[in-house]
């Protein structure tokens, strides 16, 4: 919907107009709404931990059993290569990134589903809710952030060998480049899952083979040359990757991947946007 103020102060304050093009977007209406984003924030976070006994911890358990077990398995057993990297250090940098992306991605890509009770009723620009689920994430990414440094800096206490990089000052732009990439797929995948309910029940398969195509397990350098071009168009590729080679100094990153990967993000973004505003005129029809 199009909202317009009038000058005159005798008249609405507000008029709410139907949107009929492919590109009849306000992304301006995300600022003005910026206090309902945040009432969302709010609401997400202490809803989902309202009746936990351990509430936030689980940020914690969560990364940390999974690199154990990563450790285990894939360490241990597999004995697959991590570059030299402590493989405890290797995979728990992988699961935060990877974290963060999953939980997010899944979240967004229900929104019409999840919300259409509320968008039902009254009008407010639908963006907001994924745009909400995105920024509270971001505590669940910090906590584990910090969990990760922990064991970072112990094991450089102890001695080994793991040197940062230049590339750490650029971790900030790796966070938004995240941020947007999850926002845009999963606004993507919301408006597709109005129509195809199959999605729905696809979507923790999707993600879960989306991490084995993502250098979770195994670092970038495994994978044959012949083959990495077209690896590289996984966006998260180069964000993970990126990452550790920001902390740990080890890895297989190159700028060109860098640049793929930001063309896809956008091209993501772009797609997602336009969309998700066509599917929000009908999607009451469908849902």
């Amino acid at each position: 919907m199009e909202q317009k103020v009038d000058k005159d102060p005798g008249s609405w304050d507000m008029v709410i107009k139907p949107k009929t093009g492919w590109f009849d977007i306000d992304l301006k209406e995300l600022w003005r709404y910026r206090d309902l984003i945040g009432m969302f924030v709010k609401r997400d976070f202490v809803t989902f931990y309202k009746q936990t006994i351990l509430g936030p911890l689980w940020y914690v358990i969560q990364p940390l059993m999974t690199t154990v077990v990563f450790t285990v398995i894939f360490g241990n057993f597999a004995k697959i290569p991590t570059d030299g990297l402590p493989p405890f250090l290797f995979y728990l940098a992988g699961n935060v990134v990877w974290g963060y992306f999953a939980n997010t991605l899944k979240q967004t890509s229900d929104t019409f589903n999840v919300n259409a009770s509320i968008f039902g009723k009254v009008y407010f620009p639908r963006l907001t809710v994924p745009a909400a689920v995105s920024l509270v994430n971001f505590a669940q990414f910090f906590i584990q952030l910090v969990l990760f440094l922990g064991f970072y800096f112990y094991f450089m206490a102890i001695g080994t060998p793991i040197t940062p990089s230049l590339w750490i000052l650029a971790v900030p732009l790796l966070l938004l480049q995240m941020a947007i990439l999850t926002f845009g797929i999963g606004i993507l995948l919301s408006s597709l899952t109005t129509k195809y309910k199959d999605l729905r029940f696809a979507m923790g398969f999707v993600i879960q083979l989306w991490m084995y195509a993502t250098p979770i397990v195994y670092p970038l350098s495994q994978v044959p040359d012949k083959y990495r071009t077209l690896y590289v168009l996984n966006p998260m590729v180069s964000i993970v990757e990126s990452f550790r080679y920001a902390f740990l100094g080890s890895g297989a990153i190159r700028m060109d991947y860098v640049l793929i990967s930001w063309l896809v993000t956008i091209v993501c973004l772009t797609i997602g946007i336009i969309l998700f505003s066509r599917v929000e005129k009908t999607f009451m029809d469908t849902v």
